[in-house]
């Protein structure tokens, strides 16, 4: 973070542009893409594989339901619902080159808090159908760009309501595998090759997480049973209040059988399989299809400048780092 900071918005305009934000964004995410607003869990059963695993180390939040005895296991607040929408795109017949989105909010508690991660997220989550010969990196790249358009109105429109606003985002995306920044910086770890990458390239896609590189290791962690790890990513953007880059949205095409078998035996999950999500994967019983999350407290933080994601969102916080925020004039919400 940069040493002086002083918030171009009062609190109260704060929460007036949050929802402004929100509105147009998702109205913009909603025309460019084809999707259609729908209603989703906040919780499911674990035993039918929809919860996210997200690097598979983190702990869903889990509770017991007494009055439904056929939940053996209780049942878990979503992590994300990359798996549940693929699903819903069946439930709702929906056509290849349509979606769906929804709100996304869930608790990650092994979550370790800072300037931009939080035990609770918010995101919009998005999902549609494809064709066969739509899952395609051209698609892929297409469906970014759409993304960042919607970024780039939605700041355009926050801008004339609060000219105040001095936040400013690059239209062009630079693409980039993560083979090619091992590549360019192999002394480098994963998350300093990206911050030397999006300091020179503003808006950037990072592709194809999730698999082994050529130096043996991972680039980041990716559950093996919903992106094809050849054809998805992460975008970033610099953020000049933290003076670093910031993940916004974590997408990709979605994972066919064959891409579900080799993955799941890749990472030594292959029992998972036997699953009902995975079994209609397999079966065919679900499209294909392309999906990601949107981050809403991040892309708050983004386009009005913030220097902290608990100054859009409210939280839990570590009193050491209440009393240092304070200090330095961020408010926390």
């Amino acid at each position: 973070m940069k040493q002086e900071y002083r918030p171009a918005l009062s609190l109260y305009e704060t929460q007036s542009a949050i929802g402004a934000v929100k509105r147009i964004f998702q109205e913009q995410l909603a025309r460019r893409l084809g999707l259609l607003r729908v209603t989703a869990p906040l919780f499911v059963d674990p035993a039918t594989g929809l919860n996210d695993d997200l690097n598979g180390v983190e702990r869903p939040v889990a509770f017991d339901v007494p009055q439904i005895p056929e939940l053996e296991r209780g049942a878990e607040i979503v992590q994300s619902l990359a798996k549940w929408k693929r699903q819903a795109l069946a439930q709702y017949g929906i056509a290849p080159g349509k979606g769906l989105y929804t709100d996304m909010n869930a608790i990650r508690r092994d979550e370790v808090p800072d300037e931009v991660h939080s035990i609770y997220v918010d995101q919009w989550d998005w999902e549609k159908a494809l064709t066969a010969q739509m899952r395609s990196e051209e698609y892929l790249r297409d469906t970014v760009s759409d993304i960042v358009a919607a970024v780039c109105f939605t700041l355009a429109e926050v801008k004339k309501m609060y000219p105040q606003l001095c936040v400013s985002i690059s239209r062009h995306v630079s693409f980039v595998t993560t083979q090619q920044l091992e590549d360019r910086w192999p002394e480098l770890s994963p998350r300093q090759r990206e911050e030397a990458y999006v300091r020179e390239h503003p808006t950037a896609f990072i592709m194809q997480i999730g698999g082994r590189l050529k130096s043996g290791r991972r680039h980041d962690g990716r559950a093996p049973d919903y992106d094809d790890w050849t054809l998805n990513g992460d975008l970033l953007f610099w953020d000049a209040p933290l003076d670093r880059a910031l993940e916004v949205s974590s997408m990709g095409i979605r994972v066919d059988a064959q891409g579900m078998r080799s993955q799941c035996e890749a990472a030594g999950c292959a029992q998972r399989l036997e699953l009902p999500f995975h079994r209609a994967v397999l079966q065919g019983e679900v499209p294909l299809s392309i999906g990601g999350g949107i981050g809403q407290s991040r892309l708050c933080m983004l386009l009005l400048g913030k220097a902290h994601i608990g100054e859009v969102q409210a939280s839990l916080w570590p009193g050491q780092m209440i009393k240092a925020c304070g200090e330095r004039g961020i408010p926390l919400l």
